[in-house]
């Protein structure tokens, strides 16, 4: 899912596509005139050279961090989709669990059966967040990389119990949820899609207060496999699934400049810093203390954003809590 066509390959495959075409359109009785072909490989090749530039432009992003982020320390949580902060507490999502932890990362809470109490039918938690020891939670009916019954969903931040859930707007184009972040200044929570496509270039907005829907936040250039979305002093961040573990790529956090209803989408870290190049998650900032947390997997091969089988030296999925100081 990770994987972005090389533009080197895509113009070799162009120019072998190109000739073959021709060799196809004069008739498969004799051999093509050889200057010709090559006249009209070379001509389609050129169209496709341009196509390429232009796709390659359109996933480019100018990096430009507004904060520095040095690692501090590393822990072995018990989840693998998200994470928030408030106070002295941290809450981690599984698919199917919620853990809160104290701040010396010891279990105080944990709920492992989270779909208590809904109406449709869910399985999966993606990215959390936290407002007055309330916890938002991204809930879904999520299989073989399709989402359905997306609900947003509170509950509470010490026994970790649905508490109510906001009525979903089923005609936004929303496919899927990943995560979701709370904008306390705007009055504002956000849900983010991870399927990529159009369903994906868009955050979606619903009243904090009221639960309402408030219409969706175009990003662009749009980002690719939104696995996490966190807010922090007027600006949006997200992380995104998009470097290739099997090359060792680095996956990155885009942050998005809001200007009504688009924002511009930056560059604002490549994890080089992790232990082996797996699958990012959720993520949060501790303002309170200038943390930024992250979720990161490694260990297990992901396949329309499932664990299927293991690396090689690993017979387990490995979730950390990655806790750096931003300045």
């Amino acid at each position: 899912m990770k994987a972005i066509l090389n533009r080197s390959l895509a113009l070799a495959l162009a120019v072998v596509l190109a000739a073959c075409t021709v060799f196809a359109l004069s008739g498969c009785s004799k051999a093509p005139d050889s200057t010709q072909a090559a006249s009209e490989a070379a001509t389609q090749a050129e169209v496709a050279e341009t196509t390429a530039a232009t796709a390659d432009e359109a996933v480019q992003f100018t990096s430009d961090p507004k904060y520095t982020y040095e690692l501090d320390s590393i822990h072995q949580v018990k989840g693998r989709q998200g994470i928030c902060v408030e106070g002295d507490y941290y809450w981690v999502s599984g698919s199917t669990t919620l853990t809160k932890y104290d701040k010396d990362w010891n279990v105080v809470a944990e709920n492992t059966e989270p779909f208590k109490g809904y109406d449709l039918e869910v399985n999966h938690i993606g990215d959390i967040d936290v407002y007055q020891n309330e916890l938002y939670l991204g809930v879904e009916m999520f299989l073989d990389g399709v989402g359905s019954n997306i609900q947003v969903a509170v509950y509470d931040g010490d026994t970790l119990e649905l508490k109510r859930v906001f009525p979903f707007k089923s005609d936004t184009g929303q496919l899927e949820c990943s995560g979701i972040a709370v904008d306390p200044d705007s009055g504002t929570v956000y849900m983010s899609s991870w399927i990529d496509g159009e369903s994906s270039y868009y955050l979606y907005m619903y009243d904090l207060a009221t639960g309402d829907y408030k219409g969706k936040l175009k990003m662009s250039p749009e980002p690719k496999w939104i696995q996490g979305v966190a807010y922090c002093d007027g600006a949006l961040y997200v992380t995104c699934d998009d470097g290739d573990a099997d090359k060792d790529e680095p996956d990155n956090m885009y942050r998005l400049e809001i200007n009504g209803d688009n924002a511009t989408v930056v560059r604002e870290h490549a994890f080089t810093e992790v232990t082996k190049q797996g699958e990012i998650e959720g993520l949060s900032f501790d303002r309170k203390n200038n943390r930024f947390l992250l979720v990161y997997n490694r260990g297990a091969r992901i396949i329309k954003g499932m664990p299927s089988g293991f690396y090689d030296g690993y017979t387990e999925e490995i979730h950390e809590a990655l806790v750096f100081n931003y300045k």
